[in-house]
């Protein structure tokens, strides 16, 4: 289908665009996620602008500031995967990054991109070539339709109207580390944690706004970063379950630990209670299960996905104890 082509050459080039409304315009970053988007003609509305966010220059920086680590949001993976500052500092992101897709996809796709990009549920994505597209609560009309069909891959947490999980494996990553996005629009800027960006049927982002800037605190100086995900190919694929900590033990004792799961809910999942079963304590094998069992206690799986429960439980096991 046709469409209208724009290069935004500032923020404010881009949310002056936006205010046209999200069924009639869509950001381009590296465009991995939405050129099959638009291919497939999966939406209900098909935008009628694309803006190009690549013409924006230097809002691909990766810089400490301010006691920050700040990423510009069309810093692109592979650059967050080589960049020292990352790697010595915040390996975690790195992690997650290097797990993402493919090296080529990982060249041209950026993080703004990756913590944006639409859920990967079948349903949601049923191609119009094809018989689509499939009505959903997410697209605003109808129920969800993995709660009765098949939803293998779909939410055993936070599920409430939609059950798709976050597909972002830096999300993941960066609630581990209590990270923060800056969104901005023409009435000014805001900061929300990471965790509180998704919400079930999306993410918050106001008509007229977009991700600028993700800001991540120093972790301590001795802690261990680790990310890990399951998937059903090793390269490429999208994770049914990952964990990400932040693990810091002083004296054989844990004085300071974050856990974020992925693949289990609409938006990240901070392991609370597995954090405070560890804290304070030395690791080993029956605390790091006894953190396991509590995370999951809460867990409401629907028919076809309560086997990631277990995946769940040994990640974060493994993430405890490694």
């Amino acid at each position: 289908r046709t469409f209208e082509h724009i290069n935004a050459y500032t923020i404010e080039d881009v949310c002056r665009a936006l205010t046209a409304g999200v069924d009639k315009v869509r950001l381009n970053a590296g465009g991995t996620d939405l050129l099959g988007t638009l291919k497939d003609d999966i939406l209900p509305h098909f935008p009628e602008v694309i803006v190009n966010l690549k013409t924006i220059e230097g809002l691909d920086y990766i810089k400490e500031e301010d006691g920050l680590l700040k990423v510009g949001a069309l810093a692109k993976l592979a650059d967050l995967i080589s960049s020292p500052i990352i790697r010595e500092k915040y390996d975690v992101i790195a992690q997650a990054c290097r797990t993402v897709a493919s090296p080529q996809i990982r060249n041209v796709a950026t993080i703004g991109g990756n913590l944006c990009q639409e859920v990967r549920c079948w349903y949601y994505r049923y191609p119009r070539q094809i018989g689509g597209p499939i009505g959903c609560a997410r697209k605003g009309n109808g129920p969800c339709l993995a709660v009765k069909g098949d939803n293998r891959y779909h939410a055993i947490m936070g599920g409430k109207r939609c059950f798709a999980v976050c597909p972002s494996d830096t999300a993941t990553a960066l609630a581990a580390l209590d990270a923060d996005v800056k969104l901005v629009s023409l009435q000014g800027e805001r900061t929300v944690s990471i965790r509180d960006f998704y919400e079930p049927l999306g993410n918050v982002l106001k008509p007229g706004e977009m991700v600028a800037e993700i800001r991540v605190p120093k972790p301590p100086e001795d802690s261990r970063q680790h990310f890990s995900k399951f998937t059903l190919r090793k390269p490429i694929d999208f994770a049914i379950v990952s964990v990400a900590s932040v693990i810091t033990v002083k004296d054989n004792l844990c004085v300071d630990a974050r856990l974020a799961l992925g693949g289990v809910a609409p938006m990240p999942v901070r392991a609370v209670e597995a954090e405070m079963a560890i804290k304070g304590k030395a690791l080993g094998e029956a605390l790091a299960q006894k953190g396991a069992e509590e995370t999951i206690a809460k867990a409401k799986p629907l028919s076809r996905n309560a086997y990631k429960i277990e995946i769940a439980k040994t990640l974060i096991r493994r993430a405890l104890t490694d």
